[in-house]
């Protein structure tokens, strides 16, 4: 993914620790076709094929992958 942009660390740190505390986030996804409110329980944050990435769960149980320079919160 060449036009992945890097986050803040800040907000990096933000949602390894809410995965590391099960703490759910109420987050903007600006892209893909996830786009819009998602309220989310992130499960991990990785790299892969040049970007960011968070796993996460719905609270109806579905598992999302969302790229990291495409949330708000």
């Amino acid at each position: 993914m060449s036009d992945y942009r890097p986050i803040a660390c800040s907000d990096h740190e933000c949602l390894e620790f809410a995965a590391l505390k099960r703490q759910w986030l109420d987050v903007t996804v600006t892209a893909g076709d996830r786009a819009g409110h998602q309220r989310v329980l992130p499960l991990d944050v990785y790299t892969r094929d040049g970007a960011e990435w968070l796993l996460a769960e719905t609270p109806s149980g579905e598992t999302l992958t969302l790229r990291l320079d495409w949330l708000r919160f």
